[in-house]
């Protein structure tokens, strides 16, 4: 993993010192992950335990985790990263932002460069998924090209045992170029 530049935004690696910074912007609004498998952060200290961890992960065969910094104001304003492998060698993309800077194209922009990055680095199919009803969330995977495949019905996550319909995408490359 390395990291990212597009026109607007920075993709760099998490740091120890994000974790106030995450809890501000994202974690602690409870319209952030509504359609999330995680639940609201009550504490800035649970954003910094979570962050901790996934710190430990960097240098790990297939850990791939972005903040998404603008590079215009240097702010971290969300995250993308690989957040599950399926099908032995697909992976899977999570994504989240903060409210102040949804409907601004960001994480449209956010997603296409680590999809470009994930088939320079050799993977040939990618997955990712959201809840049906959050349309802004499908609207910017389509919008990234991703093709939808079908629905599933199931509990949403261990933390959010509910029913709920998710649709789901691939993306495939052909010869290191996007297919869709």
């Amino acid at each position: 993993m390395r990291e990212l530049e597009t026109q607007r935004l920075k993709l760099r690696y998490l740091r120890a010192g994000d974790g106030q910074t995450m809890f501000d912007n994202w974690t602690s609004d409870p319209e952030v992950p509504r359609y999330m498998t995680w639940n609201v952060h009550t504490s800035a200290d649970t954003t910094k335990r979570v962050l901790k961890s996934w710190l430990e992960q960097y240098g790990q065969s297939g850990c791939y985790r972005w903040g998404i910094e603008l590079k215009e104001t240097g702010e971290l304003i969300g995250m993308i990263d690989v957040v599950e492998y399926i099908e032995s060698n697909v992976p899977v993309i999570g994504y989240c932002s903060g409210r102040k800077w949804w409907n601004n194209g960001y994480m449209t922009e956010a997603l296409k460069a680590v999809v470009d990055e994930l088939f320079k680095d050799g993977y040939k199919e990618i997955s990712i998924e959201a809840v049906r009803e959050n349309i802004g969330s499908n609207r910017v995977i389509e919008k990234a090209g991703f093709v939808f495949t079908g629905t599933r019905v199931g509990p949403h996550s261990e933390a959010k045992p509910e029913t709920v319909t998710i649709n789901t995408y691939r993306l495939f490359s052909q010869n290191g170029r996007t297919k869709i």
